[in-house]
């Protein structure tokens, strides 16, 4: 065969299998949806996709929320009445109550609010408005940041080492507040700072224009401006330590308690501790008890959240 010959049936063939895959792709996409020849259909077909997904999971997580707080108010709405509220636990259902566990997470919530809110505040404020920006400092807030992801448990431990044996402490009110102050401070820090942040530099320029100092403008001005923010952070940290257990646990909150602290160095439950008793306990009547018990927390926690709130709000009224 010639060699020219030969060239030209190579070219040829290459040529027709070339035509065959560009029918096949032209096929293929005359398969298609004409939505997809469309972009601005398949932009919103892509967002009405991400929209209903988005929407199923909130649906399914509000489904499962529904199904366990209508399990629970029907397990234990038939226990909540004023004998619950004002008996000591006892060995018998009949007869137990959760008066020690109510107070001792009141005074267990009020210490805490009081040490964290001052140190987590304090410690915004300065790594915010007052300190250098340096790498020391740049180090305290990713350490910061680090310590806000910790598990409870470990914070646990840390308070049984130093607060209860090496300070002496003992399984006090004192102890647990400082290690669920331990637990909430590093999200208070984060918090306060974004809610700093947000205020306008505008407010600062006009401040120092005036001949505040630098304490005064934070003083008087920026810190007024950030209270909602504030109180949003501290808020969603209270409600994260009224219902930790585990570094309760850790330090050895008594489960049985018939009494009520009247001071900072008193023993002392809680009604995480308390229900996580009753529901340790074979008896089916324990078990519905620890239900009345979840519904009174969640009440406690929506009317401390909802005092919190209100204030919130007025003071943002204010400003």
């Amino acid at each position: 065969m010639n060699p020219i010959e030969g060239t030209i049936d190579s070219q040829s063939k290459s040529e027709t299998a070339a035509g065959v895959k560009a029918g096949v792709a032209a096929g293929d996409e005359a398969a298609l949806h004409p939505m997809f020849h469309n972009p601005r259909k398949l932009r919103l077909f892509k967002e009405r996709f991400f929209y209903g997904s988005i929407l199923l999971a909130t649906l399914c997580a509000l489904g499962f929320l529904f199904y366990l707080l209508f399990s629970i108010g029907a397990q234990g709405w038939e226990h909540l009445d004023m004998d619950f509220i004002n008996n000591f636990p006892s060995r018998k259902p009949a007869q137990a109550g959760f008066k020690s566990a109510i107070w001792g997470t009141v005074w267990l919530g009020g210490m805490t609010l009081i040490f964290s809110v001052f140190f987590g505040v304090g410690a915004a404020l300065y790594l915010q408005e007052l300190s250098p920006k340096n790498r020391f400092t740049s180090s305290i807030q990713v350490s910061i940041s680090t310590l806000a992801g910790v598990p409870s448990i470990i914070y646990g431990m840390l308070g049984l080492g130093i607060f209860v044996r090496f300070m002496g402490m003992g399984r006090s009110v004192l102890a647990g507040s400082l290690t669920l102050s331990l637990l909430i401070i590093p999200v208070i820090i984060i918090a306060s700072r974004e809610a700093l942040k947000a205020v306008p530099d505008s407010m600062r320029m006009a401040s120092f224009a005036l001949g505040a100092t630098r304490w005064q403008t934070v003083r008087d001005h920026v810190l007024p401006a950030a209270v909602p923010g504030i109180a949003t952070g501290v808020i969603l940290a209270m409600a994260r330590a009224m219902g930790e257990a585990a570094p309760l646990i850790m330090l050895g909150a008594l489960t049985y308690v018939a009494f009520v602290p009247s001071g900072p160095l008193d023993p002392f439950t809680a009604m995480p501790i308390q229900i996580f008793n009753w529901t340790s306990r074979p008896q089916e009547a324990f078990h519905d008890l620890a239900s009345t018990g979840i519904i009174v927390l969640l009440g406690f926690l929506m009317l401390c959240n909802s005092v919190a709130i209100f204030i919130r709000l007025r003071w943002g009224r204010k400003l």
